[in-house]
Parts: structure tokens; sequence; C-alpha cells
């Protein structure tokens, strides 16, 4: 959805309405967003002012930002200056991206004062600026120091001055011709073709290319023809003017209607992707329910700005969890190496034992570099190499030692391998939770998680910073309490209710806290999964369970595992009462007994 000119006197015509209401609110969650509240209506409101790269616009807002505790400079300034006031007018400049707020209110003099809000909406050059009476700047979001006179400075108690644009006003030309030799004398001035969403948004000021895409998409869905490239000589053609006119009476319509309850957002698909986007349209307003903008790009933006979130905040773990888990395949390996090297202890000793039993024939010899011997244990000669630099009795006594210390190596490597195995199996179970996480609240249980074991020192010691804002997220902590509130994921199969972990936390709460002993506890074998609880009203249902519904269970099971595009998959089911912790695992790891196995 691009936030361009339109959309914008769309957004204000509907802010229009708030005119009056009183600001008892302004935060700043974040370096790119403001948010005030109003009082107006007998309702209070949220406006949210946002000025990233990517995502730059102004709504109104029914989702809450948490804020920091202490305000930034910016926002200190924006109290001082505007709480109180009322918002007398607000509105914008033809299709700009350029918000005008003005507000109203007495100072302790009971004078007049006047303040305006400029709110830019420009991608990577937006900013909010606050201006006195006299168009002064008190501040901004953004300080902007040009080198060039060509642009502007924005910079505390310098004159503001609007920004200047060589595209021309569509609102302006009221009739068809106009627009069109206009977008003749821009072609002129071009060398190559230009696609007509790219000429449009190029010669008009506030009309997007994403716009006019979607206005070519809406064309073709009803079967008019379309002309993709245009240059000085196809324009002329009379198939190509008629396209374009289609266009221009489609935005005419748009821009006709602003300010009117006939505009709403609908969705379409860009050409040559399955992304689906929005633009808006032309529409009958609902009896029962006006269609607000403000609200549908809220919500919008709301999912897209998540969604982004989710993706970088586990990106960013899953990085730093896959270094750790390369650092441990890393030790596997070296542990393995050393193993191999241990499987030729019991020749080193039998050499030392050859050899020592065997001193008589070369007594006084030196500077042998092997040696060959019958070896008493099955009646065969052996050959035994030799370090030169030594007696015969030191090369045994280094293979005795030698001997010794691969048996010692042997006995501790073994404990370092079984203890690597199971660090390597908990860290692919966390993986397989960051892959498996729908929501950013899954990954900040997450973080919480490994936060808490040894293997990640690092999160540790800088938990506030290593996932974005996840110490700041406020999550019922899971006790001995079964009313807690709690989410697994819940299912209802044939009568009977289902739950399934979402982290490993969570599957040990859910089978060692949640559950009753009497439950039913599914896990599908040798794969990273869930732990799935099929929860009986009492004990004794244990002998009336259909066997349909323990392949429904354990199919569910395999869903939520590693498994889920495997067929004849095995899944280990026993009660809870058979599923115990061994002190000191990590989270999420149990052992059980008793188990049946069904393949699904």
């Amino acid at each position: 959805m691009a936030f361009d000119g339109i959309v914008t006197k769309a957004i204000c015509s509907e802010l229009s309405s708030l005119a009056g209401a009183r600001i008892d609110k302004i935060f700043e969650p974040n370096k790119n967003t403001i948010t005030i509240g109003l009082y107006g209506n007998h309702n209070h409101y949220l406006l949210n002012l946002c000025i990233d790269a990517q995502n730059c616009r102004m709504h109104l807002t029914t989702h809450a930002s948490l804020n920091p505790q202490v305000a930034p400079n910016f926002c200190m300034v924006l109290r001082k200056n505007l709480l109180g006031l009322h918002l007398k007018n607000i509105f914008t400049l033809d299709l700009e991206r350029l918000i005008i707020m003005e507000f109203e209110g007495f100072d302790e003099a009971d004078d007049i004062i006047c303040k305006k809000l400029i709110v830019e909406l420009m991608g990577k050059h937006s900013n909010i600026i606050l201006l006195d009476e006299q168009q002064i700047i008190i501040d901004s979001l953004r300080h902007i120091k040009q080198n060039s006179e060509e642009f502007r400075d924005i910079l505390p108690h310098t004159k503001y001055v609007f920004p200047n644009t060589e595209k021309q006003n569509f609102l302006a030309f009221t009739q068809f011709s106009e627009f069109y030799d206009t977008l003749c004398h821009f072609l002129s001035l071009q060398d190559t073709t230009v696609p007509t969403a790219t000429l449009i948004s190029s010669a008009f000021n506030g009309i997007s290319k994403s716009f006019i895409e979607a206005i070519i998409w809406h064309m073709n869905e009803n079967g008019i023809q379309t002309c993709p490239l245009c240059d000085a000589k196809n324009i002329q053609d009379p198939s190509t003017r008629t396209f374009l006119e289609t266009i221009y009476q489609y935005i005419f319509n748009i821009t006709s209607h602003i300010g009117t309850p006939y505009l709403a957002f609908a969705p379409f698909s860009p050409e040559g992707t399955q992304k689906k986007d929005y633009y808006l349209v032309n529409t009958f307003p609902s009896e029962n329910e006006r269609y607000c903008l403000n609200f549908y790009i809220d919500d919008f933006y709301y999912q897209k700005e998540s969604g982004n979130l989710l993706k970088t905040e586990r990106n960013t773990l899953l990085k730093y969890i896959l270094s750790i888990l390369q650092k441990y395949n890393k030790r596997l390996h070296n542990i393995q190496e050393k193993l191999k090297e241990c499987e030729n202890m019991e020749l080193y000793r039998l050499y030392g034992e050859l050899i020592t039993s065997n001193l008589y024939q070369w007594d006084g010899t030196k500077n042998l570099s092997e040696i060959t011997v019958l070896n008493y244990y099955d009646n065969t000669q052996i050959r035994i190499p030799l370090d030169t630099r030594y007696s015969l009795h030191a090369n045994a006594t280094r293979y005795f030692k030698k001997y010794h210390k691969l048996k010692n190596a042997l006995e501790i490597v073994g404990k370092q391998k079984q203890e690597t195995e199971q660090e390597l199996e908990y860290l692919q179970s966390v993986v397989y939770e960051l892959e498996n996480a729908s929501s950013i609240e899954e990954i900040y249980e997450i973080f919480d998680e490994i936060s808490e074991n040894s293997l990640f020192e690092q999160l540790q010691n800088t938990k506030q910073k290593a996932a974005g804002a996840s110490a700041k997220i406020k999550k019922s902590k899971l006790t001995t309490n079964k009313n807690v509130s709690f989410n697994p994921i819940k299912y209802t199969i044939d009568g009977y209710t289902v739950f399934v972990g979402r982290n490993n936390k969570e599957n040990d709460y859910l089978t060692l806290k949640y559950a009753h002993k009497y439950d039913i506890w599914f896990h599908v074998k040798d794969f990273h999964g869930s732990h799935t609880i099929l929860t009986l009203p009492n004990s004794d249902a244990i002998h009336h369970i259909p066997q349909d519904l323990l392949a429904k269970v354990a199919k569910l099971a395999v869903t939520h595992s590693k498994a889920k595009n495997s067929s004849n998959v095995p899944v280990d089911y026993c009660q809870v009462r058979y599923v115990k912790k061994p002190s000191g695992s990590k989270p999420g790891m149990v052992i059980y007994t008793d188990y049946k196995t069904i393949y699904v």
C-alpha cells in the first residue's frame, strides 16, 4: 500500500473531524515515531506519526506501542509546547505528502498562542517539524544541515521553507486534455520508452507508481486493453489515448470523492508476484458502519511491521544460535577424532608389554628404529616401531604412558561426547522452535528460555539488547497453579481437548505441571517436536479411548514436529505419569517408559 499524496489527503480529510480536540498525551516510542493522545467528541484518540523510510505514514491507531521510561528530547519539546492545546485544523497542500497541523491555546497570561506541526512523509527524507507563529522551527525529529543551497536546512531557530517539486499538480487539471498534454510534454523529454505507471507517477505529484499499477490491474480484470509502455510516438495512438483517459477518469473519480464515505481499500496482486497489496476504490458506504481509512491503514501497517519484526528478531536470534550450533558441531568433531585415537590405546599397551618382555635380546643396543618380536597372545610376529632418540626401555615407558593417557582421555572424552550431544539436541530443538514461531511473543518466549541457559552467556550479559524489546514484553509466568494463564495451542478432536506446546519451557509446564497423570502424552519418535497432551475426563477414560482418536492425535503431533512432511512416522504415547524429567536436563527434555508406538 503506497502512502502517496492521494491517500494522505484522504486520511487528513477523515482526521479533520477531530478539530477542537485537546492534546493530553505525547510519546516517542522509537526514533521514527511520535504518538499524540487527543480527547474530543467525548472520546480518546491516539494519532500515530511515523517517518520510517519504508513505512512513513500518519493515521489514528488502536495499537499502543511500548514507550521508553525516559522521554527523548524531541518528545519533551513537544510536550512543553503542545500539551493542553487544541487541534484547530489539519490539512494538506494539494496532493503533497505534507500534513499541516495547527494548534491553538492560551499561555499563562491568557494570551492566545499558535503552534504548527508539519509532518513530511517523503520516504527517507521524512520528518516531523514543530513551528512557532512566525514559521520558525522550534525543533524537529531529525535535524538536517544541507551543504548545498538547493536544499533546505531543518534546524532549530531557522525559517521553515516548504519543499519544492517539479512535478505537476493533478488537482489543477479538470480536463483530460490538460492531463494528456502534460504527459506528451514529459515524454518529449525522455530518450526511451517509459512504463505507463512510471510515466504518470513521474509527471504528477502525489500519485504513486503502485497506485497506477493497481488501476491497470483493475482494467485488466475488467477486460480493458492495456498499454504497458509509452513513448513520444505511440502516445499519439488513439488506443493509447483512450487507455490513458480511462486511467485519468479513475484518478479523477477518486480525488473527487475525498472527504466522502465512498472511498475504501480493495486488494490486488501486483503483476508477476503473489503478494497482496491494496489500493483506493470508489464504493458504497455500509448502512450500518462507515468505512474508516485510518483504522484500515492502522491494521495494515501493524500486521506488516509485526511480520517484519518477527522476521528480523527470528533471523537475529537464529543467526546467534546457529553460530553456537556450529561451535558445538566442531567440538563434537574434535571429540570423535580423539575417540578414534583412543581406539589404538590397547595396541600401545601391547607394544609396551612386548618390548619389556624382550629387553634381554637387545640389551645395550641403541638407535633402533623398530623391532620384530613374538606376540604371545596370538603366537604371531609383530613389528614394533621405535623412536631412535630413546633407549628400548624408554620406548616401552613411552608406550605405557601413552596408553594410560588415552585410557584416562577415553573416560573424560566419553562424558564430553555425551554432554555435547545433549547440547546439540537442545540447540536443534530451539532452532525448530524458532523456525515454527508464528508471532513475536513466541520469539520473545524462546529468547527468555535460552537466556536462562549457560550455553548463551552472551545473551545473559546483553539481555536488554539481544532480542529488541523482549525484556519489555509482559507475560504471565508459569507456576504450579493449574488455573494459570499460559498459551499452548488448543484443539478439539471428537469432543476431546488436545494441547500442544509451542516451545521447550511450555512443553515442560504442559506435561509436568498442567496435565493430569492419567492424560495421554504424545511425541514423535527420534524427531524434534512439541509435546502433545490428550486430556481425559477421568482416570477410567483411558480404557475407552477409540483407536482412531489416538491416530488423529498422533497425526497432530506429527504436524507439530520436524517430521510433518514425512509419511509413516512413528509416534510414541503413554500416560503422563510415565513421563519424567531427569535432574539438570535442558528444557523440553524428558524420558518416558511404558509407552506404545503408533505409525501415522
